[in-house]
């Protein structure tokens, strides 16, 4: 009984958290994006990435001059991204290219080179790579950086409330012991009911058909996100990529869907 009890505690302080933090940040997050310019945008997407970046490399504890290196790349393909999205491929490929050459250089002994080499470069495509997707969102207008980011909080919602409610048969039980198919469920349920209000609220010019549609694919998308970020928690042995937000986790920890379901977002609107 006393071990519940501390249990249900734990996990009501761990809501409250979240709750508080919520109404915190959502309202200046709303504000910022649908208010500053682009480059503040931009600036907004540099720091969230760059800390995220980080996060992944401390998970599989790439240090010195390598990690310095990754976080520089991801810097210089988001400001490119702004400027023009033609350099893309080149900067990408320019940024494999100098971390190679760095592990090179930097350390003589050819044993675990790929190893060394495979997180960096790994880390920079994942984070601001897809993240760049987002850079281009942001051109097509502010309402839809907020659509992106609140049909896929709708959808995590969602999928946590019915998955811990209802959910008894397991996803995935080998990436993600937590998810269920009922949460899957919920993640697509909160992906339209949020991409409907959207419409409704911010894009009322959205076709009903193709909101739900989107819906969908936010819902779809987000879970595959979520459960590629526990694939590399798991495999590096972490529970959070950070403890950054309280209640919540790290940046990558609230980014994962949104990673993945911003260049789904991108390809169906641009």
């Amino acid at each position: 009984m006393q071990g519940e009890i501390i249990s249900s505690g734990t996990e009501f302080d761990i809501h409250f958290k979240r709750l508080i933090v919520a109404l915190i940040l959502l309202p200046l997050i709303y504000l910022y994006i649908m208010y500053l310019s682009a480059e503040y945008f931009l600036f907004l997407g540099i720091f969230i990435s760059s800390i995220a970046l980080s996060e992944f490399y401390s998970m599989y504890h790439v240090a010195g001059i390598l990690r310095y290196t990754g976080l520089f790349s991801g810097v210089c393909l988001l400001s490119i991204s702004y400027i023009s999205k033609n350099l893309l491929p080149d900067i990408l490929l320019l940024s494999v290219m100098v971390i190679m050459g760095i592990r090179l250089l930097f350390k003589r002994n050819p044993l675990s080179s790929l190893s060394d080499i495979s997180p960096p470069v790994l880390g920079v495509l994942y984070i601001p790579g897809l993240f760049t997707f987002q850079i281009q969102i942001r051109g097509l207008g502010p309402e839809w950086i907020v659509f992106l980011y609140a049909s896929v909080w709708a959808s995590d919602t969602m999928a946590y409330y019915l998955g811990s409610g209802i959910g008894k048969r397991k996803l995935y039980i080998e990436i993600s012991p937590n998810k269920t198919v009922a949460g899957a469920g919920g993640s697509l349920v909160g992906g339209v009911i949020g991409a409907l209000l959207l419409k409704a609220t911010l894009i009322p010019l959205l076709s009903l058909s193709y909101a739900v549609l989107i819906g969908i694919m936010v819902g779809i998308i987000s879970i595959i996100g979520d459960l590629v970020e526990s694939m590399f928690k798991r495999d590096s042995g972490v529970k959070d990529s950070s403890t950054v937000i309280p209640g919540h986790g790290g940046i990558l920890d609230k980014l994962d869907g949104v990673l993945f379901a911003g260049p789904i977002l991108y390809w169906m609107v641009s």
